[in-house]
């Protein structure tokens, strides 16, 4: 009996050992398109979200944290590869024109996608690899087609399932999603406005069941979900919800189909997919991996303008009193909503008003998970404030660039934000021109401060010039020089 104890107690005593040394599963997941202001917990009036509004009570809630970029796919850059976008490889939505061979041998030619990400490019999943983590990237992509560079499977991702191309993505009843490189027809869909499967329910349905494959080891489900980006399309069930308390107006429709009622429409979008993480959630407790999975919630950029589509970011406030949308670099355009959950490891209940951005995702990630990132990155780990231990790294600023909507520029420094527009304009007479803001007494960039502060300014643009850095793809030619 002694020696049968003895055993016991060694077998026990190796599975507590086992399971402290093991890193910690981490589940990210993006919405697409979320304004800032559009969550119970960060102030949304219509919409209701009570799984992530879950998260953010039991975890802690960022004020002022920014996407990567101002639309979908450089902002997917930034929070894959650690670089803020004036380093970034990719600082643009950009619509491949000739695909590689090897795409074409697949018979991918329906979709081109947008930039692949470059074979040097590191992202997290790679990363990750260095302690033999499982890794799924589940949803929209948009960093490379299958059979390019960028394809997930050859970024780190064992498993991709889902849309690699945006355009792809535009529709939420898919003719097929990719399973890696491979097509998996969706039944019952044609691409019109309804259909007999539902994407996002497919991305929640094979997130289980990775989630299921993969439990004995450390994984990192990353789930780029493709909600609330345009169609606004989800089952009538979900619609059903709101379409009794949110009233609709006449618009004059433009751009993705038409949707009879998209107000509501658009609010059964965001609660369906907050169903789904409330899926997810539970699966990680009913496995007894709660206290092991660390998981976060954001959004890729600012929400839609111009009722593009349908969407209506004035009725609902989907930005609070922030100023601009998606595609502008004003606080409306980046800022986003950030929530993180632990069990045992994130106090509940904490709200941060720590300025920081999806790059840093690249080292909180690393920090919590004992990897090394690569070293030319630009982000800084927030393991400190999320676990409350150790020193808080602060950004002396962040950074943006991008050669769209006009050609910006923005910088925050502080409670002091800077920000260039129309910078492509041939017609402007003061490209460099920075206005200034005082996001602590101003949040909605009403009142530029500039010729009051011009030691503010003059230090903003050298800093601005010294963060961009020039794309081989993307040119700026005031800042790059005219070539």
């Amino acid at each position: 009996m002694t020696r049968l104890l003895a055993c016991l107690l060694l077998l026990s005593a190796s599975a507590s050992l086992s399971a402290a040394d093991r890193a910690p599963n981490i589940v990210l997941i993006m919405a697409d398109d979320l304004g800032y202001a559009e969550l119970g917990c960060y102030g949304q009036k219509w919409i209701k979200t009570p799984n992530i509004d879950r998260l953010a009570k039991e975890g802690i809630r960022f004020t002022d944290f920014y996407s990567g970029n101002a639309v979908c796919a450089p902002s997917r850059c930034c929070l894959m590869t650690g670089k803020h976008p004036g380093h970034a490889y990719v600082r643009n939505n950009f619509t491949q024109k000739k695909l590689p061979a090897e795409t074409i041998a697949l018979g991918l030619t329906d979709f081109t996608g947008q930039r692949p990400l470059a074979t040097e490019e590191v992202t997290v999943a790679e990363m990750l690899k260095q302690r033999g983590y499982a890794t799924a990237a589940i949803g929209k992509w948009g960093l490379g087609q299958s059979g390019t560079t960028g394809d997930p499977n050859k970024q780190g991702f064992d498993l991709f399932y889902g849309f690699n191309c945006q355009v792809h993505a535009h529709n939420h009843y898919p003719k097929f999603l990719m399973r890696n490189s491979e097509r998996e027809v969706q039944p019952g869909n044609d691409r019109t406005l309804t259909g007999e499967t539902f994407s996002q329910d497919q991305f929640t349905k094979v997130a289980l069941e990775f989630i299921d494959e993969n439990q004995e080891k450390p994984f990192f489900l990353y789930l780029p979900f493709a909600i609330p980006h345009l169609s606004i399309q989800v089952p009538e069930e979900s619609t059903a919800e709101y379409t009794s308390t949110i009233p609709e107006e006449d618009y004059v429709h433009k751009g993705y189909l038409e949707h009879p009622t998209p107000r509501a429409g658009y609010a059964a979008m965001v609660t369906h997919m907050d169903k789904d993480i409330g899926k997810i959630l539970d699966k990680i407790e009913s496995l007894g991996l709660d206290d092991d999975t660390l998981v976060i919630f954001t959004s890729d950029n600012g929400a839609t303008y111009d009722r593009l589509g349908g969407s209506d970011s004035d009725f609902f406030e989907s930005v609070a009193n922030l100023r601009g949308l998606k595609g502008s670099l004003y606080e409306g355009g980046v800022r986003v909503p950030f929530v993180a959950r632990w069990p045992g490891k994130i106090k509940p209940g904490q709200v941060s008003n720590l300025p920081a951005a999806l790059w840093d995702m690249m080292p909180t990630i690393a920090d919590i998970s004992d990897t090394k990132a690569p070293e030319a990155i630009d982000g800084y780990s927030l393991a400190p404030t999320l676990l409350g231990e150790g020193k808080q790294q602060v950004h002396d600023y962040l950074y943006w660039e991008f050669p769209a909507y006009g050609g910006q520029q923005s910088i925050r420094m502080g409670k002091w934000k800077g920000i260039r527009q129309n910078m492509m304009k041939k017609d402007n007479p003061e490209p460099l021109k920075i206005e200034l803001y005082n996001l602590e007494a101003d949040p909605g960039e009403t009142t530029d401060l500039a010729a009051k502060h011009p030691e503010m300014v003059e230090k903003m643009a050298k800093l601005m010039a010294e963060a961009h850095t020039p794309s081989e793809f993307e040119r700026m030619p005031v800042l790059d020089g005219k070539k």
